[in-house]
């Protein structure tokens, strides 16, 4: 299944830059789960943006690897554990991609933004074997955006791949956290996002036009310990580094 080109944003400006998606990479790319990218010089922002050497069209289409598998752990809710250290996510989020222009090159991002709209966002708890809303959301923690570390690569880079991987990227509760993990409030409801940027020069990618690709099927409820068994016996089921719970059994679910 192909993802939904997000349409969360506005139209991109008479400049072809979205204003509203270049203020958030401003901002977020202090926190990168990637190496400091350094200030552009003022004399070169008059420049041409690097990827119009290669201005050839594309036309991007993007899968969600393992998608049985996440509709799989979707029906019961799925649910990422968050911890003080950071722990990866499961099912690990992949997609793969086609309709680059092979010789473009592009940076591929992923960020987890709240899954409610702001105006009802929620904060959640696990009662009688489902989810309900138990209340308004707590207040957002910093945005952090993932770069996947082989960025820029070319169309062709990309597309000649398996899947393009983000299994690196961890999840925390920790809001000092140095690491660049992706920082999540416990008992709230995430949707991952897939962004695709088109660009030679991570230093000036909060110049350069974006799209954004969203499956509902991977939104979950961060938790500190798993609350639905069934979630549980998923990850011990197809999870190889399940080893804790298949020694130890499921664990005690959080009281909260």
């Amino acid at each position: 299944m192909s993802g939904i080109l997000s349409n969360s944003y506005p139209g991109m400006g008479p400049t072809g830059i979205n204003p509203i998606n270049e203020h958030m990479f401003s901002n977020i790319f202090s926190r990168l789960q990637h190496p400091q990218i350094p200030q552009i010089p003022k004399k070169e922002e008059e420049k041409k943006p690097d990827n119009e050497d290669d201005d050839g069209p594309d036309n991007a289409k993007v899968n969600l690897e393992n998608m049985d598998l996440w509709d799989s752990f979707h029906q019961f809710g799925t649910e990422m554990v968050i911890t003080k250290t950071g722990r990866r996510m499961f099912p690990s989020y992949k997609t793969r991609v086609t309709g680059l222009n092979p010789k473009a090159k592009y940076c591929m991002l992923m960020d987890i933004s709240a899954a409610d709209e702001p105006s009802l966002s929620r904060r959640y708890k696990y009662h009688n074997t489902r989810w309900m809303v138990a209340g308004k959301a707590d207040p957002e923690l910093p945005k952090r955006m993932y770069v996947h570390p082989d960025s820029p690569a070319t169309g062709e880079q990309w597309m000649n791949r398996p899947c393009i991987s983000f299994h690196k990227l961890k999840l925390t509760n920790n809001i000092t956290d140095p690491h660049g993990h992706t920082i999540l409030n416990s008992m709230h409801k995430y949707q991952p996002r897939f962004h695709i940027v088109r660009c030679n020069d991570l230093s000036r990618i909060h110049m350069t036009t974006f799209r954004t690709y969203i499956f509902k099927e991977t939104q979950f409820i961060a938790v500190t310990a798993y609350q639905n068994e069934k979630i549980t016996q998923l990850k011990i089921d197809h999870n190889p580094f399940a080893k804790g719970f298949r020694d130890a059994g499921a664990g005690k679910r959080e009281k909260r």
